[in-house]
């Protein structure tokens, strides 16, 4: 969609959309921090005043179903009662129904083995949905079955104080045993399917945190576990490839094959990254709870190969 601003100059950016659009106002500025707006070709937030002559392109989403279906999809579940549950997801399962994953995903699956009973803050698309892991990510996630669960773990989730430590695989060797990368993240300004580093402050970027710490080293390849301050989409991926490590198997955001990965080429359909613990504040009994799981077959298994290799 593009407009050219002829009046209404001096106003905000969301504003202005949502005053000569259908969008709401929360829509329209969802859309500039997502950075799907540009004006004259530059990504812009949603304070940008508009200026007479500004054209702006407006990047829509595609439409998405209304309302998520409940399918029998086996599921890993590492623990359930009343108010949430913790799920094992496996590498290659979307999260929630989007543009090309209509079925098939994690909420289709939660709809019909909890008949239904999932928080409705995320809408009928994303019902108990608080955090999201990317689809070719393993691991764990937990999910709200009510509204007060879900007001709880989000306000965990904003607050930095749900742990959720993540293992890799990545190119290159490191010479310290733990760093932090601190870069804030943003929708690519050219390809919006990626996401990439941006400049702090910069339209639609937010910062982004993460820890991390080598566990073994390979020569090519490291193996580290990951903590995250903050939870930004692709974040792990993003920040290694910016130090020059990609994780092993990234397609997207990966520099070039290691040796190891052109030799076996049948571990890796996706990412090398685990989501191996998690824990919080359970929303109702206030205890600290912690959940892990195993890493995938795979992983476990590129994990043996590296260690023969280096014995």
């Amino acid at each position: 969609m593009e407009l050219t601003v002829k009046d209404m100059a001096g106003e905000r950016l969301d504003s202005y959309l949502a005053a000569c659009t259908e969008l709401s106002r929360s829509a329209a500025a969802r859309l500039c921090e997502e950075g799907a707006v540009t004006v004259c070709g530059k990504v812009q937030g949603k304070k940008y005043a508009v200026r007479a002559g500004d054209v702006i392109c407006v990047t829509l989403p595609e439409a998405v179903p209304t309302e998520a279906k409940p399918e029998n999809i086996p599921l890993d579940v590492v623990f359930e009662d009343k108010d949430i549950i913790v799920i094992n997801k496996p590498s290659g399962m979307v999260v929630h129904p989007a543009p090309g994953n209509y079925e098939g995903t994690l909420v289709n699956a939660l709809l019909y083995h909890c008949e239904g009973e999932l928080s409705g803050i995320g809408g009928e698309i994303r019902p108990g949905i608080v955090h999201r892991i990317d689809k070719d990510t393993s691991g764990l996630l937990v999910v709200a079955k009510n509204d007060l669960a879900h007001r709880a773990l989000a306000e965990q989730l904003e607050g930095h104080r749900i742990v959720r430590e993540y293992h890799a695989l990545v190119t290159g060797g490191f010479r310290e045993d733990l760093g932090t990368v601190s870069k804030w993240i943003g929708r690519h300004p050219v390809d919006r399917k990626k996401m990439a580093i941006l400049p702090e402050g910069a339209p639609g970027a937010r910062d982004a945190v993460t820890h991390y710490e080598v566990i073994e080293r390979f020569g090519e390849v490291s193996y580290l576990k990951l903590n995250l301050e903050t939870g930004r989409t692709h974040q792990i991926r993003v920040h290694m490839a910016s130090l020059g490590h990609a994780l092993l198997g990234d397609e997207v955001y990966g520099g070039g094959k290691t040796r190891f990965e052109k030799a076996h080429k049948n571990l890796f359909d996706g990412q090398a990254l685990h989501a191996k613990r998690l824990s919080f504040t359970h929303p109702t009994s206030g205890e600290r709870v912690s959940f892990e799981c195993p890493l995938p077959e795979n992983f476990e298994k590129a994990l043996a190969l590296l260690r023969k290799d280096f014995e």
